[in-house]
């Protein structure tokens, strides 16, 4: 089963993000509160523990769920594979994938720490199709 490990937040962009309880997210925006939230194609970030735990045996044990800026850590899907259309159900919300991947920016906090980012590689994003609640342990289902 595919699930949520983690909601994360921050109130700079380029940083990591800190976990917190449970978050809203809203259409046209995204994460109520995150930095990156707004009306475009990269309103949410996710990224699983699969793709942490590989910067983890590089040597980086200290990571943390939101190290890699992430909104959402998840476990059990390997979201890179997904192609952008997909829609999945999570908690109450219903996200669209939109981008497989990023070009990282210079200066970006997360590379200088580890020497690596595999936010770029393996990362996705989406846009809030349907608003609400997310918190951890919440089932992600794929819908297509």
């Amino acid at each position: 089963m595919a699930k949520v490990l983690a909601i994360n937040i921050s109130k700079e962009k380029g940083q990591p993000k800190q976990a917190i309880g449970k978050g809203y997210f809203e259409v046209n925006c995204g994460l109520n509160g995150d930095a990156h939230a707004g009306d475009w194609h990269r309103q949410v970030s996710l990224l699983g523990t699969e793709s942490i735990d590989k910067i983890r045996r590089m040597g980086f044990d200290n990571l943390e769920t939101g190290s890699f800026a992430e909104n959402i850590t998840t476990e059990g899907i390997m979201l890179f594979e997904l192609p952008v259309g997909t829609k999945l159900k999570v908690g109450e919300t219903l996200l669209e994938v939109t981008q497989i991947g990023k070009e990282c920016h210079l200066g970006c906090a997360i590379r200088e720490k580890t020497g690596d980012c595999v936010m770029p590689r393996e990362g996705i994003f989406a846009k809030v199709i349907t608003p609400g609640w997310i918190k951890p342990e919440d089932e992600i289902e794929r819908l297509n």
